[in-house]
């Protein structure tokens, strides 16, 4: 597809040069289409690399450019509702071990790319596949072999049956499709020029300023109604309220607390709250000494007041865990109860463990506004039982990189990840997945207790011995304290009278509202 190129002024050309990529695929739209403004409330883009999107921010981006096998509905995060998109239909053997999937014929890819073929989706599933290549490796370790029989037909074959396999193909995290061409092209730098056959496409992007997307006029579901996407970069809370509320922005993140969202809905600002909600956890490292001691670890879990935390939070965006498995995924089992907050059991375990003045620990904290109030309200609880937190307060993109460091003895994270007890027990609890280790994913705790029920539960065809081991796993890991479950957070955002979804908004599992093909804007609404 060729558009024309937008003019650029010397002086801008300056600024554009200097950003961390630019392209010259700013196009100019000879209608009267709008440009959609938006702000996730972060201070820059990592990465747009589909397979390699782990940040918040960059999660939304990536989910207007790029299409998977099959995709959720705008406006749902719920499984069962998954419909075919890049694969018109397909189909799965009496075991569920191979999947042959049938693909729309014409989809073309951005950037002149051509069409999206069979070998795009081997490369883009082995490419997922590979730890070396993508962030979500460990989700697709199931699969056996990837093969192109036509232009139009892939089978994948597992290693051990897989029901719910759909959902690792689904436009989330690895499951998104990317062009073998552009990916083996641009290599190392397909992050700062994607391609992919979303409804909208790549840009440009200037360091600390914004992303640009632009319409794909050539989508196989249609024109999209806006011209495109200008994603800009604030990250401080003030800022992004005060170019919302003064028009600058039309969709921006909101604030997750109970106070802003029944303050922002008494000034009538149309507030969305949707599912999922990114699970909060306490992950307590056993690396870092005397976490290393059980006693220890269910001193920290006895100090922490959970109840005070949610009070804190709000009734309507936080939701209680009841397990180390968010709520309301497949196989979450909360029988194990949940860990009683008793501050003098606190301070008898610390001195049965041989610390009876109490101990030191050092957290590394992000100073977003979801993070810090909450890190400030467990610093005072552990104070109480004799628990001293030093915090070292520093930007998102340091706490990310020093947490995967293991320089924090308390790691408070919270993700959302598709809705299925084996994801979270894998990326979360086992082993492999421990940071240092050759698949390292978010297994801040070192935690290793459950990994036998969590790898036999991975490869379980019954479905009913699947839940059973899951169950097992929650237990193990409940009773070895791997860390503190605190409740889900869900997703907060705002948008102007201007704005029409295009669909009715319950969940997203990107975590933004979705912006689609439907999606518009109309300047002045009030």
């Amino acid at each position: 597809m060729k558009l024309p190129v937008l003019a650029v002024p010397a002086s801008a050309l300056a600024a554009l040069l200097a950003s961390s990529s630019f392209s010259t695929a700013s196009f100019v739209h000879a209608d009267d289409r709008t440009q959609l403004i938006v702000s996730a409330g972060v201070a820059d883009s990592s990465t747009l690399d589909p397979h390699r999107t782990t940040a918040v921010g960059d999660k939304g981006v990536v989910s207007e450019m790029f299409n998977a096998l099959v995709s959720f509905p705008p406006g749902s995060a719920d499984p069962k509702t998954l419909q075919p998109d890049l694969a018109e239909q397909w189909q799965a053997s009496p075991d569920n071990k191979i999947w042959t999937f049938t693909l729309r014929k014409g989809v073309q890819f951005h950037g002149g790319y051509g069409e999206l073929k069979a070998a795009d989706v081997v490369y883009s599933i082995e490419r997922a596949a590979d730890p070396k290549r993508s962030s979500f490796a460990a989700n697709f370790t199931i699969i056996d072999k990837v093969e192109a029989l036509d232009d139009y037909t892939v089978r994948i074959t597992l290693k051990n049956s897989d029901a719910a396999f759909l959902g690792r193909v689904s436009n989330y995290h690895g499951g998104n499709i990317v062009s073998k061409a552009a990916a083996e092209k641009l290599g190392d730098k397909f992050g700062q020029s994607p391609i992919g056959t979303g409804p909208f496409a790549f840009g440009e992007h200037v360091t600390q300023q914004y992303v640009k997307l632009v319409a794909n006029d050539a989508y196989y579901r249609g024109k999209p109604k806006l011209a495109g996407i200008t994603y800009r970069m604030i990250p401080s809370d003030s800022a992004r309220e005060l170019a919302f509320t003064s028009g600058e922005l039309d969709i921006a993140a909101g604030k997750r607390e109970q106070r802003w969202v029944e303050r922002s809905a008494k000034r009538g600002v149309k507030v969305d709250i949707f599912e999922p909600a990114e699970f909060r956890t306490l992950f307590i490292n056993r690396n870092i000494k005397p976490l290393d001691n059980l006693k220890v670890r269910q001193a920290i879990a006895a100090a922490v007041n959970v109840d005070e935390i949610i009070r804190y939070a709000g009734k309507d965006v936080a939701d209680k865990g009841c397990s180390v498995v968010p709520n309301g995924y497949l196989g979450q089992d909360c029988s194990a109860g949940t860990y009683a907050y008793d501050v003098e059991r606190a301070k008898k375990l610390l001195a049965e463990a041989g610390f009876p003045n109490g101990i030191t620990i050092n957290s590394v904290v992000s100073s977003v506004a979801a993070q810090l109030p909450i890190m400030e309200i467990v610093q005072a609880q552990l104070a109480k039982a004799g628990i001293k937190l030093n915090m070292e307060v520093v930007d998102h993109a340091t706490y990310q990189s020093k947490s995967r460091q293991d320089q924090s003895a308390l790691v408070f994270y919270g993700a959302a990840r598709f809705p299925n007890a084996d994801y979270w027990l894998a990326e979360f609890y086992d082993s492999s997945a421990a940071i240092g280790a050759p698949g390292a994913m978010s297994n801040f705790a070192h935690c290793s207790v459950a990994d036998d029920d969590i790898r036999k539960a991975s490869i379980e065809p019954d479905a009913q011995k699947q839940l059973a081991l899951w169950k097992q796993a929650q237990t193990k890991i409940h009773e070895d304290v791997c860390g503190v479950p605190l409740f889900g957070l869900k997703q907060v955002w705002v948008h102007s009278n201007a704005v029409n979804y295009g669909h009715t908004l319950k969940g997203a599992l990107n975590l933004q509202p979705p912006i689609t093909e439907n999606t518009t804007v109309t300047r002045g609404a009030q």
